[in-house]
Order: C-alpha cells, then sequence, then structure tokens
C-alpha cells in the first residue's frame, strides 16, 4: 500500500506557484480601471484600520477630512481671483501707442492694402475709438477694451449700438479668439468708422 504523504512548500514558493497559475491565459486579467480601484480601497481600508486602532481616531479623521476640504475650497477661490497671464491687446484698445484718429485710420488702410486683415481690423476699430474720444462723446479711459467702449459709446449713440457692438466683437474674435481678419470683417469696421464720424450724440 502506498501512503502519500503531504508535500510542504515554503512561503515563497507557495507564492512563485499561484503566480505561474493566475499567469495562465484561462484567468481573465484585471483591467486598469480595477487596479485603481483595487489601490483606493486600500488606502481607504488602511485609513479606517488607523482611525480604529487610535483613540479618537475617527474624531481626528473626520477634522482632516474638514481641514483637506478648506484647503480645497480656498485654493479654488485663490486660482479664481489669481491674474491670468496677459495676452496681446490686454491693455485695452490701444496698448501703449497713442495716435490720433487720422493716424490710427491710415495705418489701417495700409494693413488693408497689404492684405493684413487682422492689423487693419484692430487699427480701424482703434480709429473710431480716437474718434469718439476726440469728439467727447467718450472720455478717455486709459485700459478701455472694445465691449467697455461699445456698451459706453452704444449709449451716446443709440441708433449705433448694435453697429458698435459688432465692432467690438469683430476686433474680439481676430486679437483674442485666434480668427483669421477678412476684408468682410475690415469692411464692418469701415462702415462703422463712417457712421460714427457722421453721426451725432444724444445728449445725456
Amino acid at each position: 500500500m502506498v501512503i502519500d504523504v503531504p508535500v510542504e512548500i515554503g512561503r515563497e514558493a507557495a507564492r512563485e506557484a499561484a503566480l505561474r497559475e493566475l499567469a495562465d491565459p484561462a484567468y481573465p486579467k484585471p483591467s486598469w480601471l480595477d487596479r485603481v480601484l483595487d489601490r483606493v480601497w486600500q488606502f481607504i481600508t488602511e485609513l479606517i484600520a488607523r482611525a480604529e486602532g487610535v483613540p479618537g481616531g475617527w474624531l481626528s479623521l473626520t477634522v482632516l477630512v474638514l481641514i483637506l476640504a478648506v484647503i480645497v475650497v480656498v485654493l479654488v477661490r485663490a486660482a479664481r481671483k489669481a491674474p491670468r497671464t496677459r495676452r496681446p491687446g490686454d491693455d485695452g484698445l490701444f496698448g501703449e501707442t497713442r495716435l490720433s484718429a487720422a493716424e490710427h485710420r491710415a495705418l489701417a488702410e495700409r494693413h488693408a492694402a497689404a492684405g493684413e486683415w487682422a492689423r487693419a481690423i484692430r487699427e480701424r476699430l482703434r480709429a473710431v475709438a480716437r474718434e469718439l474720444e476726440e469728439r467727447t462723446i467718450v472720455e478717455p479711459m486709459p485700459g478701455r477694451t472694445a465691449g467697455e467702449l461699445a456698451a459706453e459709446a452704444g449709449g451716446a449713440l443709440p441708433a449705433l449700438a448694435a453697429d458698435l457692438d459688432r465692432g467690438a466683437r469683430t476686433f474680439a474674435d481676430v486679437t483674442y479668439g485666434g480668427r483669421p481678419g477678412t476684408p468682410e470683417g475690415y469692411a464692418v469696421l469701415t462702415e462703422l468708422d463712417t457712421a460714427v464720424r457722421g453721426a451725432k450724440a444724444t445728449l445725456r
């Protein structure tokens, strides 16, 4: 009679045998999502175990979570209030240039003649803005944006309010939106410039 004697193997040998067994293609492999969830669950389990083993652990864990939540809220608010990276034109319509309406107009015509439509559009709206300032329809204001100009001038020239808004959006599209300038866009600004030069402000 043959007696089967149990074979004892060490822990490391058993681990290697199990790994070889699990490596068999017949066993499905865990997805990356399963692995991530396993790690997250393991972290949570360890955190709870530590909290249970320490006097007042649950209270400490709760306080820690609240502190982390407050820090996140503070960081989010700070990020919203932080000044954004300045883009070309964020100084307002004019940047550091100090030209008259006629000079901006002449620059716009030169850019248009060269097919530089985005530059032509920017200079033409600057001509409109200087025209409005020179005629005291709007007060000169450093850093004024195209949108602010349209809103303020639209109040003094209500008949041109929609055209001013359209001109400001055309300026913003090529200056901030990355859109290419076009002859049609330049025509919008040219017509606006002509209309502004012939318009009479409404007394306020």
